[in-house]
């Protein structure tokens, strides 16, 4: 099984849009028994609650499911995941801190999407607030279809 955690700052907007669309995009390819998808916030402070109210708004529109709740990044997750993908590049360090050891990939989430040519956007941002939630769901959307790709390839998919 392959295992990938995506990390925002609060795990109510950006890492939660992108494990719904990921789960999504497995379900839809018949990879759900190969794929586990996940997320985790760099902090704790909606630890408990379901996504932000946009995120979930933006799934709904484009018939995404998406039920999880929020969840701070823990030390289990450097071992029990294969990529730990960063929305923006603030949150590298606190998984790199916590990554002794690890042997999970750990990387920028739209960095795939950069060296597939399909986004050049490096970072993404947090609709928190400013509300661009259609915004952060094109990038969410342009990475998800890369990192599957390089899955994929990875691990004869």
């Amino acid at each position: 099984m392959i295992n990938v955690l995506f990390v925002c700052t609060g795990n109510i907007c950006r890492s939660p849009m992108a494990d719904a669309v990921l789960q999504d995009m497995i379900r839809k390819e018949g990879l759900a028994d190969k794929i586990t998808v996940d997320s985790a916030g760099t902090g704790n402070w909606h630890a408990g609650e379901t996504a932000h109210r946009g995120t979930l708004n933006v799934l709904k529109r484009h018939n995404v499911p998406y039920n999880g709740r929020a969840r701070q990044l823990k030390r289990t997750d450097l071992e029990d995941f294969d990529y730990i993908l960063a929305m923006d590049k603030s949150h590298l360090p606190v998984i790199e801190q916590m990554a002794r050891g690890s042997e999970a990939e750990i990387a920028l989430f739209l960095s795939y999407a950069n060296r597939a040519g399909t986004e050049k956007t490096i970072e993404v941002p947090d609709p928190y607030y400013d509300n661009r939630f259609d915004h952060v769901y094109d990038l969410v959307t342009k990475g998800c279809e890369a990192l599957l790709a390089h899955i994929r390839a990875q691990h004869q998919l």
